[in-house]
């Protein structure tokens, strides 16, 4: 792998969808840099620091979210000269997004008193009173027709159907929750899964025409669904529970087809190969090396990492897994299914329960078992799947990056000094790899992975 300088951000970073530039939010201004060159190719000065930024579909607009004042601008790469500003003055704006045809920004003012549909056409605006969630409760489908938009009032969940084309509302019908937590269409467009709060252990399945499709509840007592994801292929529905345990089921009779655990004694007979992360002594010719303050000590001042390389090594089992037991007498207890992600082809899936925060479980999905286990040194930040291949790569807020394929487990070490990888993200061709410190930033070019490719445990 080959990785760039660092350089500088103080907010969000992201590719543009078409994967030719980079947005980098520092302080007050914008920067668009050229994917492949990393030069400067705009730079938008906005009015207030940026707290939030996403790009339009189509790769030519981005807006800035200013929450702090609050305001929206949004700036024209084709058209430097271009501008749009939105306030929505005493009513706030909690959150902002793109509609699929890019040409349309919808807000949601502070307390959910409405979400607003701006279009940069002709400058008209559409109301929709009673938005449930601020950066939730809003999903399109695949096609860009429609958006599904919840609603309460009067004590009572609605589900507003949209055309993406007049912004008419096509439909509204109640949902049976007690306190909808979320919505997303699945990805033929042919349904609509909504889930309720953590109180209330409710999966339930619609049509856009408002019919109860299914209704899923795997069990009454204690918390519920934490989390849920359609497979990329639309086959399968995803549920994580605060039970520790991931349901997936059926999207043609709705039911539960595989049940996966999350144990804390993993024992034989096991098909899946574990990896435990262990630091791995440099070897170092101290004749031409000289040690710098920077490499001796870390950010704390304590013992850095620059004496040590970290690699994989295969456990036997049966093994004990760190588990840390939740405080009864406090809220939002840390345990459950908290982070779930589909590989592109939608054969694997991989977890994290809260309450064993340094582990990934990694499930096949085509032969029902565990895949791979990886057990790191800290607690996992943040997993993103290759677009193009079965590749995993996750990030634990250290100076190393860890990657999982089929093949194998492998880890990197970034040559950038006191650089701790605290996010990433792919751009969509899956060749490069966005890395951020708290700070900095920096990418990684990622080679095509061989088809039959064999990867040591280290690197």
């Amino acid at each position: 792998m080959e990785f760039t300088e660092s350089y500088k951000q103080t907010g969000p970073c992201c590719f543009s969808p078409n994967s030719r530039f980079i947005a980098v939010a520092v302080d007050y201004r914008l920067v668009i840099r050229d994917t492949l060159s990393f030069k400067v190719v705009q730079l938008f000065s906005c009015l207030d620091k940026i707290s939030y930024i996403e790009w339009a579909v189509d790769s030519e607009y981005i807006l800035c979210g200013l929450y702090k004042r609050p305001m929206i601008q949004a700036w024209s790469l084709t058209q430097p000269e271009w501008t749009c500003k939105i306030d929505e003055g005493p009513a706030g704006i909690s959150y902002a997004r793109w509609s699929p045809d890019s040409r349309h920004i919808l807000t949601t003012s502070d307390f959910q008193l409405r979400l607003t549909v701006w279009s940069l056409v002709n400058t008209a605006c559409v109301h929709v009173q009673w938005p449930k969630h601020g950066s939730k409760g809003v999903s399109f489908t695949q096609d860009g027709k429609f958006a599904a938009i919840c609603t309460r009032r009067d004590c009572k969940d609605y589900v507003n159907l949209l055309s993406c084309h007049s912004w008419e509302i096509m439909g509204v019908f109640a949902v049976d929750t007690l306190d909808l937590a979320d919505i997303e269409w699945s990805p033929d467009d042919s349904a609509i899964v909504i889930w309720d709060s953590p109180l209330e252990y409710k999966v339930l399945i619609y049509s856009p025409d408002g019919r109860c499709l299914f209704k899923y509840q795997a069990y009454e007592s204690g918390l519920g669904v934490k989390s849920v994801s359609w497979s990329p292929c639309g086959q399968f529905l995803a549920v994580g529970s605060y039970d520790q345990m991931l349901r997936v089921l059926n999207h043609l009779t709705w039911k539960t087809f595989a049940e996966f655990t999350h144990l804390s004694t993993v024992r034989g007979p096991c098909c899946a190969a574990l990896f435990k992360e262990v630091d791995e002594p440099l070897q170092l010719d101290m004749s031409e090396l000289c040690l710098s303050d920077d490499f001796i000590q870390n950010k704390n001042g304590d013992a850095s990492e620059g004496h040590f390389g970290v690699r994989y090594e295969v456990m036997e089992l049966p093994v004990t897994l760190p588990f840390q037991k939740p405080p009864a007498d406090k809220p939002n207890p840390k345990q459950g299914i908290g982070l779930m992600s589909w590989s592109n082809d939608s054969q694997y899936i991989c977890t994290r329960n809260d309450s064993m925060p340094t582990i990934l479980w990694i499930w096949d999905i085509r032969h029902l078992e565990i895949a791979a286990i990886l057990v790191q040194k800290y607690p996992i930040r943040a997993v993103a799947w290759d677009p193009t291949c079965a590749r995993l790569v996750l990030c634990t807020g250290s100076s190393h990056l860890y990657m999982w394929t089929p093949s194998g487990a492998y880890c990197v070490n970034i040559p950038l000094p006191q650089f701790t990888i605290t996010d990433l993200k792919w751009n969509s061709d899956g060749s490069c790899l966005l890395l951020k410190d708290k700070e900095s930033f920096c990418c990684a070019a990622v080679p095509v992975l061989p088809e039959s490719s064999e990867y040591s445990s280290d690197e």
